[in-house]
């Protein structure tokens, strides 16, 4: 019988509540390798049932909504069955509840409340809370509630929280967009009194945010929530209860809090009954009201930050001064709970650092991020963490503590944007796998709510470089279409009028001069290159769509900026940012040419714009793009490429990026290239040479060409700078620099010194795609490249992604001289198998083993 389908999904979300697509696309997978001849799918809206009738295809992934689009508030259970073969359907999958949000301006009733007492603007500001009673007299069939602010909130109703998500509701660019939630809260509520009620916090839209400490302010000076409670009764009416000036507010027990700055709560101040209709109003004000547009609140297209995990402390060491020092082994991001107990008044301290330096937290490299979580106590026992903060550290500082800390009094929990994990790699070497961690572990740091640059310091930004560069790493080991589509429109909003992509977004309004809004190439490629990675990884041609209009006016400003000439030779440029040559206050300071790195990627930008418009159906534009590449290849070539096949820049990074961006036109010039590549890493005794722009590009030009040994020996190497180098330091994470921390224990001295960085981690695709040998090769793994390489004496590797059909893997195994190989290839999608020594085999869905005789060099 053929097994019944895995529940529907809903565009790139794992919840379909509060959706913001009136036609929401539908996926599903099956666990049978048999191809998939045909589906139908029920729409249970209210008891009125649509059905679709056999449809005979075998797509199953973002299949269009097959019926009248969803209004406001409409709710639809979905469900599939299918068929493979002759025999009958599969049994109809388990429903999936769908539910729109507020999809018209005109659902919006609420309006901003918040304090209504006068604050210093700039100065730290003590946290309001809100809240309102309300009585219920008839029965609660089912109740929502629609919420977001103008800075942080968590929601109680009834002395319960709503939700377990963090940070809500996140950082957009929120003049355009500020996305709401939605919480089915049916089961809060009770019939006779309740009450509603929020903690706010600045976040991002009022707190500091950016270098030297950053500025306060950038989107407002009002703390809001916008809050919209609609509750359906048995007897089909309606109550609303939206954030009005019926509601009150008053200080709270947090009496600072910020990203950066951490939080202090003083215990002695809360009234646990707060939101609850026990709780006596002396001292709640009437709110302050204000205003928001509501044609900018919008629904999410990603999951929210969550805490995913808590570790506990791998040692506790006391110091002779009463100070408790913990390490939690891993470099993570997220923040403390304790459970204390002590002197009514007393103070415990938390202070966080990713590093120690004399024994002692390293945390100059936080600059002016304090870093720092101060209990104060009530007397009684209690479980505290700080609401609207996180930390980027491995240890922490305890001051203040009564009595022993022992390990059940302290955990570290970790957050970030709860994306589903789709990844996995192994191999033989330990040293290779614990670098893979160090890539995963900063993944999971620095994407909360948006890819960011670093977690800990006074930045924390979305630097649209690291992510261009990132992108294929993440998206193996990580669902993160929604969140990074999300971040795209935001990219889009910010672009400017000519086409200018600045260097983080959002962009810090009226931010200092550090940050000029200007064309750079390599960050601002991330309009035309991530949205082509994340179509080719999730097979999402209406996300490339979408984008598109960006990336063309991306390569249309750098072509006005080329001119004639097609050579962008203009401009400020970081070119290979953080090449190792480069001194510790000058990381653009590279060997390579800027401008050669920018003509580069103008064409690999343009060539990308022209196969997204070939997708999209666009011929004409398509060729357009295309001759503009080859132009702008032959002129790179007639700049930067020497008669004698080297480049102006005899660098690691030029040669690679000519390799891998296709900018060579004979073999001949592409095997000097290869060639000399492959010299200058003998010639640095395989230490790294490159930058974020070199070095996600190095093992694959190394790789094209013939020098697999080479890339290998780079990976492999231990001594700075290098990959394993890190490693053999202790990293969990992978570092902002190659030497953050010297041989010698001391850090780097310059003032950017992170040591939770992902982009140079952005080696892991190569890792998945050639030493494992597992690549898509069409959009959406339709079809899967498996091709292993083994080098450096590895004697096995492994890798798995959830495709969106369902789980590729390849295992392979070199004993004896015999690579023996098995794959899986998901339902619905193609395998093509490449051994070394035998012609490629296709494979269909299903196990495989196949098995081939190396060579004594291969096997070595």
């Amino acid at each position: 019988m053929t097994p019944q389908p895995a529940p529907v999904t809903f565009e790139h979300l794992r919840d379909g509540l509060g959706i913001g697509i009136p036609e929401p696309r539908l996926s599903w997978h099956t666990d049978t390798p048999a191809p998939q001849e045909a589906y139908e799918l029920e729409i249970d809206r209210d008891g009125r049932i649509h059905r679709t009738g056999r449809i005979a295809a075998g797509t199953r992934h973002l299949v269009p909504w097959p019926t009248t689009a969803l209004s406001s508030r409409a709710r639809a259970h979905v469900r599939v069955r299918t068929w493979h073969g002759p025999e009958a359907p599969s049994p109809w999958s388990a429903p999936s509840t769908v539910e729109a949000g507020l999809l018209e301006p005109a659902d919006w009733h609420a309006r901003p409340v918040g304090a209504p007492w006068k604050e210093n603007p700039d100065s730290d500001r003590r946290p309001a809370r809100v809240r309102r009673d309300f009585t219920l007299t008839k029965t609660v069939a089912r109740a929502r509630l629609y919420i977001t602010a103008h800075g942080l909130f968590e929601a109680e109703i009834n002395g319960r929280r709503v939700g377990n998500d963090a940070l809500g509701p996140g950082w957009t660019v929120y003049g355009q967009r500020l996305r709401y939630y939605t919480y089915d809260v049916t089961r809060h509520l009770t019939d006779g009194p309740n009450t509603i009620g929020a903690w706010l916090g600045d976040g991002w839209y009022r707190g500091r945010i950016g270098f030297d400490g950053g500025t306060r302010n950038n989107y407002g000076t009002d703390q809001s929530l916008i809050a919209q409670l609609e509750i359906t009764h048995t007897d089909g009416t309606t109550t609303m209860i939206p954030t009005d000036a019926t509601w009150q507010a008053a200080s709270g027990p947090i009496l600072t809090t910020g990203l950066y700055e951490g939080e202090t709560y003083d215990a002695r101040l809360n009234d646990a009954s707060w939101s609850t209709p026990r709780h006596a109003t002396a001292g709640w004000q009437p709110v302050a009201v204000h205003h928001r547009d509501p044609h900018t609140l919008t629904a999410p297209q990603g999951p929210p930050v969550r805490c995913t995990q808590e570790i506990p402390p791998r040692t506790i060491t006391r110091t002779d001064d009463g100070r408790y020092l913990l390490d939690f082994g891993q470099n993570l991001v997220g923040r403390l709970r304790i459970t204390a107990t002590g002197k009514r008044g007393a103070r415990i301290t938390m202070r966080h650092a990713e590093v120690l330096q004399n024994g002692e937290l390293a945390t100059r490299p936080l600059r002016e991020a304090v870093s720092t979580d101060t209990l104060i106590l009530d007397g009684t026992p209690l479980t505290w963490e700080p609401r609207f903060t996180l930390h980027g550290f491995r240890y922490a500082e305890i001051t203040g503590w009564s009595g022993e800390l022992t390990p059940d009094h302290v955990t570290a929990r970790v957050y970030h944007t709860d994306m589903r994990r789709t990844g996995w790699f192994e191999c033989s070497d330990e040293q290779i796998n614990r670098l893979h961690e160090n890539v995963l572990w900063s993944m999971r740091g620095n994407f909360v709510d948006l890819p960011t640059d670093c977690p800990q310091r006074d930045e924390r930004l979305g630097w649209t470089g690291d992510i261009q560069v990132f992108a294929p790493t993440a998206s193996f080991l990580y669902d993160c279409a929604g969140m990074l589509d999300s971040w795209l429109t935001d990219v889009a909003a910010e672009q400017l009028p000519d086409g200018t992509i600045p260097w983080y977004v959002p962009v810090i309004p009226g931010g200092p001069q550090w940050t000029p809004i200007q064309p750079g190439a390599a960050w601002g490629d991330v309009a035309t290159l991530t949205p082509w990675v994340l179509y080719q990884r999730f097979g999402d041609l209406e996300l490339l769509r979408r984008h598109f209009p960006m990336a063309r006016a991306w390569v249309d400003l750098q072509t006005r900026l080329a001119g004639p000439g097609r050579l962008w030779n203009s401009g400020r440029q970081l070119g290979d940012w953080l090449d190792p040559a480069a001194p510790p206050d000058d990381p653009a300071a590279t060997r390579t040419d800027r401008y050669l790195v920018a003509t580069a990627y103008f064409a690999h930008s343009a060539r990308h714009l022209a196969r997204s418009a070939a997708e999209l159906g666009e011929s004409d534009t398509a060729r357009t793009y295309d001759l503009l590449a080859d132009e702008i290849a032959r002129a790179f070539r007639g700049r930067y490429l020497l008669a004698s096949g080297r480049m102006t820049s005899d660098s690691a990074t030029a040669y690679a990026i000519a390799l891998v961006f296709d900018l060579l036109d004979t073999d001949e010039q592409r095997e000097q290239a290869g060639n000399r590549l492959a010299e200058l890493v003998d010639e640095n005794d395989a230490k790294i040479m490159t930058g974020f722009v070199g070095t996600p590009l190095i093992c694959d030009a190394l790789t094209d060409t013939g020098h697999i040994d080479a890339a290998y020996r780079l990976l492999t190497q231990t001594e700075c700078p290098s990959w394993l180098y890190t490693v053999t330091m202790g990293a969990t994470t992978i570092w902002e620099r190659w030497d953050s921390m010297r041989p010698d224990g001391t850090l780097n001295p310059g003032g950017m010194t992170s040591f939770n960085h992902y982009a140079l981690g952005a080696v892991a695709d190569w890792l998945h795609r050639v030493v494992a040998g597992i690549r898509a090769t069409r959009p959406g793994y339709r079809t899967i490249e498996f091709r292993p390489r083994p080098g450096a004496g590895l004697t096995w590797a492994r890798a798995r992604h959830t495709t969106p059909h369902g789980d590729a893997a390849i295992a392979w195994e070199l004993s004896a001289g015999v690579l023996s190989v098995e794959v899986t290839v998901p339902a619905g999608c193609t395998g093509i198998v490449h051994l070394p020594d035998r012609p490629a085999v296709a494979v269909g869905p299903g196990r495989h083993e196949l098995s081939d005789q190396v060579s004594d060099e291969r096997a070595a």
